[in-house]
């Protein structure tokens, strides 16, 4: 039910604080706007996207089209990121 549903949220925020600030206001921002989402039974596929070393995920979300297994899932938190002040694909 919805506290089984809160406890996956909470579970994917902490996965989503990482070593790098840049990647966790990313994460952050995208879990914030997809959570209803994520909650309902998305989750598997950000979950193995959040089990990979900072430095890989970064090159993912730096150059998504590097990645096709999360491709579409890196564009969706590209279009997550706060503010402009970080870095859009293609970049």
């Amino acid at each position: 039910g919805a506290q089984l549903k809160d406890i996956r949220v909470r579970k994917l925020r902490w996965l989503c604080r990482r070593g790098m600030k840049e990647l966790d206001v990313l994460l952050e921002a995208f879990l914030e706007q997809h959570a209803d989402a994520l909650a309902a039974g998305r989750w598997p596929q950000f979950e193995s996207l959040l089990s990979q070393d900072d430095d890989v995920l970064w090159r993912w979300v730096m150059q998504p089209d590097s990645c096709a297994e999360f491709h579409a899932l890196l564009l969706v938190i590209m279009q997550s990121k706060p503010g402009s002040g970080y870095p859009s694909h293609g970049q």
